[in-house]
């Protein structure tokens, strides 16, 4: 018996892509994804060309997401984008808690949880991402980190409210390394999370919860990764920016030719 939760693929396009750029890209997924209705397709392109891309992708089966927001919705917060300001040019979803954000911006477990009330509140999908680095997978850490960064990202969130996320897993010593969790170390994390959900907030929300793997998914590893039990889709990074790899890594996950 599969679940009935439907997968969804999102490309967190980085720090990449002018807005002339973004627009070519969009354009040719537009054309060639156009078919694509039994999976949720995303792309999250970078502030700059949210705008342009929202124009083309607006009457199409592609959404648009950020790839963060402040939690305040306005004030002297030089240089943040609120979730109020992604609504207004289109945004639907929201990456929060990205590895890098965590690394390099000092995001916690704290930020995100702030971050991922005001999504909800302006009715956005966030996307939140949560893994262990390649130190504490060889301590055997994984699974205490993991813990953390799920209970300290989610708390003071309902049932209601969990329904309308979408987690991430990411391992960190996968991203962008060229080295993927085997589908096997990745569906006994994903496994981790939804017992996780499970005893926080009942069999009902599990079910319901898309959790997705993120980690160096490239068009030859997604439909094994697809494959398991407990794996509902996928973030990804670099093969999300040329426009043939991410159609392909569309299809081989819907089982279709390319």
């Amino acid at each position: 018996m599969g679940h009935l939760r439907r997968n969804i693929l999102a490309g967190n396009w980085k720090l990449n892509k002018t807005t002339l750029e973004a627009i070519d890209l969009v354009n040719l997924l537009k054309r060639d994804l156009n078919d694509i209705n039994d999976i949720d397709l995303v792309v999250c392109p970078p502030f700059t060309a949210l705008s342009e891309v929202h124009e083309i992708l607006n009457d199409s089966n592609i959404a648009l997401g950020a790839q963060d927001l402040y939690w305040e919705d306005s004030g002297a917060f030089t240089g943040e984008v609120s979730a109020p300001l992604l609504k207004d040019v289109g945004v639907r979803y929201v990456i929060i808690g990205h590895s890098e954000r965590r690394q390099f911006f000092g995001e916690t477990n704290q930020t995100v949880n702030n971050k991922l009330k005001s999504a909800l509140k302006w009715e956005l999908t966030p996307i939140v991402c949560i893994g262990e680095t390649l130190q504490e997978r060889e301590a055997n850490k994984t699974f205490d980190v993991i813990k953390t960064q799920f209970h300290e990202s989610l708390t003071g969130l309902g049932k209601k409210e969990i329904e309308r996320i979408v987690i991430a897993y990411e391992p960190v010593w996968a991203i962008g390394t060229g080295r993927t969790a085997t589908p096997e170390q990745a569906q006994e994390v994903h496994k981790l999370i939804r017992d996780l959900l499970t005893k926080a907030f009942g069999q009902t929300t599990n079910q319901a919860v898309r959790i997705q793997y993120g980690g160096s998914v490239k068009p030859e590893n997604i439909a094994e990764l697809m494959a398991q039990d407990d794996i509902d889709g996928a973030l990804v990074g670099g093969a999300s920016l040329q426009h043939d790899s991410f159609v392909k890594i569309v299809k081989n996950a819907c089982g279709l030719k390319t």
